[in-house]
């Protein structure tokens, strides 16, 4: 994410997997990612390493409301089983990433596989 003062910021987070490739992760309002997400909803994201293969992901991140709320916890629980343990946690927000670009790539191949996939309109 990107502070108010334009200075770069990232943190680990656990996310959950959309079937149109849409992201969803869990946060608090306390953090600094929910802070910098709500003034600048552009984010990005890297995304593994395992076997070398790794996911490049530029998106539009937008905190979920009722009622599309229960739709998306519903996705990210399946990811992450103790999620609901979470629930009672004071703030606890979730956030939908729309992508507007998304890079595969595979370096245990050769030569490296490497795709993207532009997104020009974010649904």
């Amino acid at each position: 994410t990107i502070s108010g003062s334009s200075t770069p910021q990232s943190a680990l987070i656990g996310i959950a997997v959309t079937p149109d490739l849409k992201i969803i992760f869990d946060t608090t309002k306390s953090t600094r990612k929910y802070s910098n997400l709500i003034v600048k909803p552009q984010c990005s994201l890297v995304i593994g390493w395992e076997a070398e293969q790794t996911v490049q992901y530029e998106g539009r991140a937008e905190e979920i409301q009722p009622p599309d709320l229960a739709r998306y916890q519903e996705i990210y629980f399946r990811a992450w089983p103790n999620g609901p343990s979470r629930l009672n946690w004071p703030d606890i927000v979730y956030f939908v990433v729309t992508p507007s670009w998304i890079r595969y790539s595979d370096f245990a191949q050769d030569p490296p596989l490497i795709e993207e996939l532009r997104l020009s309109v974010l649904s």
